[in-house]
C-alpha cells in the first residue's frame, strides 16, 4: 500500500489539533419534516459553552433529509423532496449562504434522478455534487456551476444484486456516498449489497473504479455511512443491520479497500432492536463515534496506532433514534441528531479518553437529520 510521506502526514496531525474555533461559528441543522415544519435551521455556536443560537431557518425546501456544504463556505446543497421516497424522483437544491449570519438564498434545483435520496457529498474543488438515492439503488453526479447552482446529472449509475437478508436486502439500497481527501474517488455504501462500491471520480463524473470495483462487509451487515480517517489511508464502515463497524485499509494510489477489522457497536447482552445509523472521527485521528438507533446510543472506540478499533465505552445519546453526528473542527464536541426524539444534545469530548459529557440543555426541533459546519475561513482551490 502506498503511505503517505511522514511529515506530510505530521502537517495533517498538528494543523487539526492547533485549530480553534472562530466566535462567528456556524452550523446548520435540517429538519426532516414537510410544509412550515420542514426548515434548514442555522446556529450560532459558542465553543466556550456548546451553546446554540438559532440565527435563521430557510423554509422554501420540503424534508431537507441531508446536506452539504462547500469547502469554501459558499454554498449549501439539500435534499428537496415533496413525498420522500415516493414514486417521483426527488431532488438536490441549491443555495447561497449569505455572510455568517445564516441566510440562504435559493439558487435552483435538479433531480437526483431517484427516491428516498438520502446522502450529498461536494468534492473538494466545489465543481461536483454527488448523491445516494435509497429505495432506488443508485447513484448520481451533479455538475456545479460558477455561481454554485447545480447542472443536470452528468453521470448515473444504477447498482445492481441482492444479499442474505430477505427483507431489507433484496435489492440495491445505496445508502451514501463520500469523496476520499484527495478528491479522486467517490465511495458509495450500498445497505442492500453489503457492498461499497468505488468510483473514479473523474472531471465530474463517476467512473466504476478498474483496480477494484467494490469491497464487501460481512453478509448481512447492511453499509450505511462511511467516512475516511484523516490520514488519508483508512475507512470506516457503519453496518445498520448487524449493529457493527468495518475497518479497511485504503489505498489512495488506486482507490483499493482491504477489509481489516470488524467490531460491534451494541453491548454483548443486548437483546432488543437497534439499527446504526452514522459514524464520525475526531480531527486528531484518535477517537470515532457511532450510533445506534434503538439502543439509543453512541458507541465510543479509540483508534489505535495500527487503525483498529477498541470499545472505550457506550454513552447514552439522551435521546431517542440518535440518526446524525457532528464533530467541531476543533475536536472539542460532538453534536447528536436524534430525529423522531426531535432534539440536539452537545457533548464535550474528552480529548484525552474520548469520554463524552452532556452540555446544556437539549435544543428542541422536528425531526433534526443532518448537521454540518460552516468553514470560517474560505477555502482555495
Amino acid at each position: 500500500m502506498l503511505r503517505l510521506p511522514f511529515l506530510h502526514t505530521l502537517s495533517i496531525f498538528l494543523f487539526m489539533m492547533t485549530t480553534t474555533l472562530a466566535d462567528d461559528s456556524v452550523l446548520f441543522i435540517s429538519a426532516f419534516a414537510s410544509g412550515e415544519k420542514g426548515a434548514i435551521h442555522a446556529f450560532q455556536f459558542d465553543a466556550k459553552t456548546g451553546g446554540l443560537k438559532l440565527l435563521h431557518r430557510t423554509t422554501d425546501i420540503q424534508n431537507p433529509f441531508f446536506l452539504a456544504v462547500s469547502r469554501n463556505g459558499r454554498f449549501l446543497y439539500a435534499i428537496d423532496a415533496a413525498q420522500f421516497g415516493g414514486k417521483d424522483h426527488e431532488f438536490v437544491a441549491s443555495y447561497a449562504i449569505d455572510g455568517r449570519g445564516g441566510k440562504l438564498n435559493r439558487l435552483n434545483r435538479q433531480s437526483t434522478r431517484g427516491t428516498a435520496s438520502c446522502y450529498l457529498d461536494v468534492d473538494a474543488t466545489g465543481s461536483t455534487v454527488v448523491v445516494a438515492n435509497y429505495s432506488t439503488g443508485n447513484v448520481a453526479a451533479l455538475p456545479v456551476k460558477k455561481d454554485g447552482s447545480l447542472d443536470e446529472a452528468s453521470s448515473f449509475i444504477q447498482h445492481q444484486g441482492s444479499s442474505v437478508d430477505p427483507a431489507r436486502q433484496k435489492g440495491p439500497y445505496a445508502h451514501s456516498i463520500e469523496i476520499s481527501p484527495d478528491n479522486r474517488f467517490a465511495l458509495a455504501a450500498d445497505l442492500g449489497l453489503d457492498k461499497v462500491l468505488i468510483y473514479r471520480l473523474d472531471q465530474g463524473k463517476l467512473g466504476v473504479n478498474p483496480k477494484q470495483p467494490f469491497a464487501t462487509v460481512p453478509a448481512g451487515s447492511g453499509p450505511r455511512h462511511l467516512t475516511f480517517h484523516p490520514n488519508g489511508q483508512r475507512v470506516y464502515v457503519i453496518n445498520e443491520l448487524k449493529n457493527t463497524v468495518t475497518f479497511f485499509e485504503y489505498d489512495p494510489a488506486d482507490g483499493r479497500l482491504a477489509q481489516r477489522q470488524t467490531i460491534a457497536t451494541l453491548p454483548a447482552d443486548f437483546t432488543g432492536t437497534s439499527h446504526c445509523a452514522d459514524l464520525k472521527i475526531t480531527p486528531d485521528g484518535k477517537f470515532l463515534y457511532g450510533t445506534n438507533r434503538g439502543h439509543d446510543s453512541i458507541a465510543i472506540y479509540r483508534i489505535g496506532d495500527d487503525g483498529r478499533l477498541s470499545l472505550v465505552r457506550i454513552e447514552p445519546s439522551r435521546g431517542k433514534g440518535p440518526q446524525n453526528l457532528l464533530i467541531t473542527p476543533d475536536g472539542g464536541w460532538l453534536l447528536c441528531a436524534n430525529m423522531p426524539g426531535n432534539s440536539v444534545i452537545v457533548f464535550k469530548i474528552d480529548r484525552d479518553t474520548g469520554h463524552l459529557a452532556a452540555a446544556g440543555q437539549p435544543i428542541s426541533m422536528p425531526m433534526p437529520s443532518c448537521i454540518r459546519w460552516l468553514p470560517s475561513q474560505p477555502a482555495t482551490h
